[in-house]
C-alpha cells in the first residue's frame, strides 16, 4: 500500500523538523531530505514549502514503515556525523509518538554511538527492533 500524499508530506515535515532541532540547516541535510522527497514523489516546491508550512505528524499505521521511518531520522542526524543533544531527545521522543518500542529506540541510539560513522545498517536496526518486539 502506497502512503498518500498527505501522509509522504507529514513524513517529510518530521524529517525537516529533525534537521532544523540544532538550528542549523545544512546543504548536505537538504540534498539527502530532497532525494527522498523525490523518491516519494514529491516534487521540490511541494518540498520546499514544508520548511515554512506546518503538517501535524501522523506516523504510518503499518509497523514496518514506522521502522523505515526512523531510520530514515537516524541516517537524517547522522548524515553530518555531528549530532546534538537535541538531536537525540527529538528521535527518541519521535519513536515513542510513532508507538515503536523505547527501550528498541534506547538501544539502537547507544549502539549508533559505537559504530563506524554512527551508522547502523538496516538488518541491524531491524533486529533490534525484533529483539525488543512488544
Amino acid at each position: 500500500m502506497k502512503p498518500k500524499l498527505t501522509e509522504k508530506l507529514s513524513l517529510l515535515t518530521q524529517l525537516i523538523k529533525l534537521a532544523k532541532v540544532d538550528r542549523e540547516e545544512r546543504d548536505l541535510e537538504y540534498d539527502f531530505l530532497l532525494i527522498l522527497a523525490e523518491r516519494l514523489g514529491v516534487d521540490k516546491e511541494q518540498f520546499d514549502q514544508l520548511f515554512n508550512d506546518y503538517i501535524e505528524f501522523s506516523p504510518p499505521p503499518m509497523e514496518a514503515d514506522r521502522i523505515l521511518q526512523f531510520h530514515r531520522l537516524v541516517l537524517l542526524m547522522n548524515i553530518n556525523k555531528d549530532s546534538h543533544k537535541s538531536e537525540k531527545r527529538l528521535l527518541q521522543m519521535t519513536g515513542v509518538v510513532m508507538g515503536l518500542n523505547p527501550v528498541a529506540v534506547t538501544a539502537i541510539l547507544e549502539e549508533m554511538r559505537s559504530n563506524e560513522n554512527m551508522v547502523i545498517p538496516p538488518d541491524r536496526l531491524i533486529e533490534i527492533f525484533k529483539v525488543h518486539h512488544n
